[in-house]
């Protein structure tokens, strides 16, 4: 864009405050570059993280400023940009708006929101439970050899 040239000499910077003040970025945007391309914790909310950090107990919050305050809260900073693109890969693939797919998701024994019956109750969903679950359980989100959360190629 010609304000990234203009300002910033054609380079990306490196801080949510300036990448905000690019035309069409915003936080969400912001906090995704900072975390693939810069490796610098970003939590990055989109709808799907809106939907699914709500479904899940970790926020009431429909703001997606608060959201990422209260969950960046619950987890290291070197897990924020890597928990938000598991859950918004999650929220396209598993736990869609509509129609969530609860038999196969792996936090379903823990999620308030599961439409699957739970034996024995619900266990209480810490931020890190959901984390992990997503990162190493059944999930077909999974890390690709090589490649970073979140990317197609």
């Amino acid at each position: 864009s010609a304000a990234l040239i203009e300002r910033f000499h054609g380079e990306v910077p490196p801080r949510i405050e300036d990448l905000v003040t690019l035309p069409g970025v915003g936080r969400k945007t912001a906090n995704v570059v900072l975390g693939v391309a810069f490796g610098i914790p970003g939590f990055a909310v989109d709808t799907h993280v809106k939907r699914l950090t709500r479904r899940l107990g970790l926020t009431k919050s429909t703001d997606p400023v608060k959201i990422e305050a209260e969950v960046t809260k619950m987890l290291p900073p070197q897990e924020w940009t890597g928990f938000s693109l598991r859950l918004i890969l999650h929220g396209r693939r598993i736990c869609l708006a509509r129609t969530p797919r609860c038999p196969e998701c792996v936090l379903n024994d823990f999620c308030p929101s599961s439409t699957v019956a739970a034996r024995g109750g619900r266990r209480p969903l810490t931020a890190t439970a959901a984390r992990v679950r997503l990162a190493h359980g059944r999930s077909p989100v999974r890390k690709r050899p090589g490649r970073r959360p979140g990317t197609r190629h």
